[in-house]
């Protein structure tokens, strides 16, 4: 893995980490019926970082790391457009994990260089 691969990687646990947090502050309001507050300027720079994220991954891994960057981070930018106060915490919990879902598989794509792999492995 190379320098660039390894510090965009560690971006990607970075958001990773963010998202669940926020998450996780969500967690203890998912019975309030009140439209959940997130932070949007905090959810602008994860998202623009996402964006920088997905477009540097395009040489460095992957196609299919790519795709799950893209959409994680098209996922991200449906959360903004519905923030703050639209949607309960519920909704908004379960929008995080939207995309965190997508962030991890990348993540773990990015795990064990390609030429490391197992050939009867490949995906």
């Amino acid at each position: 893995m190379t320098s660039e691969q390894r510090q965009l990687r560690q971006t990607l646990l970075f958001l990773r980490t963010s998202f669940e947090a926020i998450q996780h502050s969500i967690a203890g309001r998912l019975d309030d019926p009140l439209p959940c507050w997130l932070d949007t300027s905090m959810l602008s720079m994860l998202s623009r970082e996402l964006t920088r994220c997905c477009e540097h991954a395009k040489p460095l891994f992957t196609p299919s790391v790519t795709e799950q960057l893209y959409i994680a981070s098209q996922q991200c930018d449906l959360l903004l457009k519905q923030c703050p106060g639209v949607l309960s915490s519920t909704v908004c919990y379960r929008q995080l994990g939207a995309i965190m879902l997508p962030l991890t598989n990348a993540i773990e794509q990015t795990n064990t260089p390609a030429k490391r792999r197992w050939p009867w492995l490949r995906r």
